[in-house]
Order: C-alpha cells, then structure tokens, then sequence
C-alpha cells in the first residue's frame, strides 16, 4: 500500500501517499536535506512494499480481508507506541488534539481507505495488477494539488495523462470480463484515498515526532479497519484452525516488516524528505510486486499488464522527474 507521488504521500503515507507547495513563503518540501537516512527510509519503502501485495495475496486465501488488516495494523501501532515511550519516554506521545486529530484522519484515509481496499481487492485481483494500478497515485496527486491552486506544470499533466493512459489499458482485463471490474475500482479508489492521505500528512498540523504520528494512524486506521469488518460480518463462521500456515507467516510478515517497518519509514519520509523523492517509490514497488508475483504465485503477465504498466510507470518517472526540478 501498500503505495503518494509527488511532492502518499503513500504514501503514509498513509500511505500514505503532494509536492513541494506552490506559495513561496511557505517552507517546501523540496528544502529538505537529503541525508543517508533518508535514502535508506526511501530503500526500505522501495523493496518492502513491493513485497507486501504478494504477502497481502497470501494472506487473505484464508483470511478476511478488512479483520487482517485491522488487526495488523492495531498490534504494529500498539508494538510501535511501547518502543517510542521506552526510548523516549511516555512525555513523546502527548499531543494536542488538533494534532491527534489530523494523524487520525490521515490514518482513516491511508489504512482502511488505502491499504484496507487493496486487500479487499486482492480477494478477486493478481498482486501485480493491484501494484500496478496503485502506480497511479502520483496522478492523483497532482490533480489534487491543481485542485488545491497548485501549479504543477506542463510536464506533471504530461504524466497525468500517461497516467490516466495506462490506467485505461489496466483496466480491460475487467471490461473484457477476464478479472473482476469491482476489483479494479476497489484499487483505483484506494488509489485516490491513499492520494488525500498523503497530501493531508504534508498540509496538517501533525504531531512533530513521525514515529509518534505512525503509531496513532496505524492504531486509529486499524480500528477503523477491524470495525469495517466486523460491519460486513467477516468474523460469521471464522475458524481459526482453517488458516493455512502461510497466510498466518503472510500476516507475520505484513505486521511486523510492512506496517511497523515500511509504514513508519514512510510517514517518517513525509515529514524527512521533499515529497517528490518519497514519490519515486510508486514506479518501483509495482515492478518489485510483478516479479514477486510472477516468481512465487505463478501470476500471469498478460499484454494489458505489461503494456498498461509500462505506461503507468512513464507517465509516474515523468512526473517524479518534473516536480525534482521544480
């Protein structure tokens, strides 16, 4: 998601999940010094979420999709919350509510509207499918900020376009009736929610300390997740002992290495880095999740797949290449 893209945003983030912003007496993104840490926050984003759409695809074979995610993310915000108050000290997760709001709302919309979508898709769709039209949050991203008064120049609409393109090639696998179409609007909408995340994180008062600000979005978007489940009846005829190994290990994996790893590096990255570097990771998660799928699930490389994909990766390399020499 799991996923922004130009300066979640990813995201996350979120998941965030826009770029530097256009008024100049505003401190931009783009200000923000690039240190090694960064470029190592930014190698973890790259690998560790293009690996969680295969771990998600396993997963939810014998695991409901919204209660998967909820729990998930409720235990790595509760695991990330004891490690900020035993190396800081409880005083570094006090925030005022202003700030605890928006870090909810920004959890609302990166974990159950993000990342809680993609799993649902995923019942019905290839992982790499659904990387791939998560690839097209930089071009949500930029229709935002042009909604918001942004400028983002002719090259950015270049991308959008490009986007837009291969998001249509993307998408006849469910007009022609070869996967679900639900499965794909399910994606394109996480797409979007995941954009809104990502743009709130960098326009609202968040808490100052990132890894403070991950916890309370995991925590607050995994209770929403895990409530969205139990509202569609998920747990009705749950057996535990039906899981299968695997998606347990998947579940593992997502938890610990994809929530309090990536996700927090993402959210840290928001607040670290200009936005249009963050966004880099949109082009090389689906090509990570691809392979992945390809290699261990047998998923199937059709011609809307790769040719849609090509396009959507262009169309994000040309925006990501515009906003970094703005």
């Amino acid at each position: 998601m799991t996923s922004p893209a130009v300066d979640p945003a990813p995201e996350t983030s979120p998941a965030p999940t826009g770029p530097a912003p256009a008024a100049p007496a505003a401190p931009g993104p783009a200000r923000r010094r690039i240190t090694g840490a960064v470029w190592l926050a930014l190698g973890i984003v790259y690998i560790v979420w293009g690996s969680t759409y295969l771990g998600i695809r396993i997963v939810v074979e014998t695991i409901p999709p919204f209660l998967s995610s909820g729990a998930r993310f409720i235990a790595a915000g509760l695991i990330l919350t004891a490690i900020v108050a035993w190396r800081r000290g409880p005083s570094a997760l006090k925030v005022d509510r202003r700030r605890l709001g928006s870090a909810v709302l920004v959890g609302l919309l990166l974990i159950p509207g993000g990342n809680g979508l993609v799993v649902l898709a995923e019942t019905s769709l290839s992982s790499g499918l659904a990387a791939l039209l998560i690839a097209v949050v930089p071009v949500w991203v930029v229709l935002l900020r042009t909604l918001l008064g942004e400028r983002p120049g002719l090259g950015a609409f270049g991308g959008v376009l490009l986007g837009l393109a291969g998001l249509g090639v993307l998408t006849l696998p469910g007009l022609s009736g070869t996967v679900k179409l639900s499965g794909i609007l399910l994606v394109i909408t996480a797409a979007l929610l995941w954009s809104l995340g990502s743009v709130a994180s960098s326009r609202l008062p968040m808490p100052a300390d990132p890894f403070t600000a991950s916890a309370y979005e995991m925590i607050a978007g995994g209770i929403a997740g895990l409530g969205i489940g139990l509202l569609r009846g998920e747990h009705h005829g749950l057996d535990l002992g039906a899981i299968s190994g695997r998606s347990w290990a998947g579940l593992a994996y997502l938890l610990l290495v994809g929530s309090l790893v990536g996700f927090t590096a993402y959210v840290w990255l928001l607040q670290a880095a200009p936005l249009s570097l963050v966004a880099t990771y949109a082009y090389v998660n689906p090509i990570v999740a691809v392979f992945l799928g390809a290699l261990v699930l047998n998923e199937a490389l059709t011609w809307p797949i790769v040719l849609g994909g090509a396009i959507v990766v262009a169309g994000v390399c040309l925006i990501v290449s515009t906003e970094r020499r703005r």
